[in-house]
């Protein structure tokens, strides 16, 4: 029921058509009873009703049926303080009015005309318009979501085939190509082919197995220790429990923009650094860690202000895709960067 409830803007529906809709009624049939009815307590039961009535009509959007639906049974919640706010109405009224007008009768009578315009005709229609809306809405969000979704998935698939990636991959094989004489350029083009049939043909549907995506990150992983084995400086730490499910299943390419990113920024050639991947299915939640050292880009590095969309991205599927089954913890400092991920997998 919450969901609904950020879904409608409460506060816009004030302006909408349905106002102006709903003054017309009031207006027109204020005219018809001026017109047909020359009844002096039936139209001053009109003229007073409006105020009360307009006035409902904005509590209601404004705060009552976002209230409502926080209940277990909005519908009763919303009849009982209609009944009160009727209730007080009609007291207020007849007290106001016993101190102008001596006939009892009278002010009763068109208090019970207020009360009655207000409860069993002006309620039922506001729980109408609201239920319109909320229906609409609901379409409308689930619309956006399929939207949002369709659009995370496009940048996420630009973000992951990109020229860097592929340079980067091409200039590393190059190197140990001339450096070892091609003693491991055969595992490296194996661990590469890899990654790129599972980015072209996997990575594009909605779920996928948890053990597949863990392969992608280890054939990622083996080849960027092809290029940082060679300095002892650089620290590498990974422990990815292997034992899991084969039923398991997650949202494709959500963990490999963290180690992306700390392989990015957290590996330099002088420079001491550390790298610490570490991952873990608990029943079906999964519990993801990454640390690494963080270190000052060159000048002339064309990457060097540039943050990618991977991290914007992965963000925005997260929400999309594990509403409220998650939680993200990351921590930067001037010399290290750590995130904490946990996932609910549950189907």
């Amino acid at each position: 029921m919450n969901t609904s409830t950020q879904q409608i803007p409460f506060s816009k529906l004030l302006t909408t058509r349905e106002t102006i809709i709903l003054f017309a009624v009031w207006l027109f049939v204020t005219t018809f009873v001026f017109v047909v009815f020359p009844w002096s307590e039936f139209l001053s039961s009109w003229v007073i009703t409006i105020p009360f009535g307009w006035l409902m009509y904005h509590v209601s959007f404004r705060w009552l049926f976002p209230k409502a639906l926080t209940y277990r049974f909005p519908f009763l919640f919303y009849t009982f303080c209609i009944f009160v706010y009727c209730f007080a109405i009609f007291f207020t009224q007849a007290i106001i009015l016993s101190m102008y007008i001596e006939q009892e009768d009278f002010f009763i009578g068109l208090g019970g005309i207020t009360v009655f315009t207000l409860f069993f005709i002006l309620a039922p229609v506001q729980w109408f318009i609201f239920k319109r809306f909320a229906r609409n809405n609901e379409e409308l969000f689930v619309l956006k979501k399929e939207l949002g979704q369709t659009e995370a998935n496009v940048d996420m698939l630009r973000s992951q085939i990109n020229p860097h990636f592929l340079f980067n991959a091409l200039n590393t094989l190059y190197g140990l190509a001339i450096h070892e004489k091609a003693e491991r350029t055969s595992e490296a083009i194996e661990k590469l082919g890899s990654m790129m049939r599972f980015m072209l043909q996997e990575n594009v549907q909605e779920k996928i197995s948890l053990v597949r995506d863990i392969e992608y990150l280890n054939n990622y992983i083996a080849l960027q220790r092809l290029r940082t084995d060679i300095n002892p400086n650089i620290k590498i730490q990974i422990t990815i429990h292997q034992e899991v499910s084969p039923a398991v299943q997650i949202a494709p390419m959500l963990l490999i923009p963290f180690i992306e990113n700390a392989f990015k920024h957290g590996i330099s050639l002088r420079e001491e650094s550390h790298i610490r991947v570490s991952l873990e299915l608990k029943q079906s939640t999964l519990y993801f860690d990454v640390f690494n050292t963080k270190h000052v880009r060159s000048e002339n590095d064309p990457e060097k202000n540039s943050n990618g969309i991977g991290l914007v991205n992965v963000k925005q599927r997260l929400h999309l895709v594990y509403p409220g089954r998650h939680e993200l913890v990351i921590r930067e400092t001037a010399h290290d960067y750590f995130v904490h991920l946990v996932i609910n997998l549950a189907p």
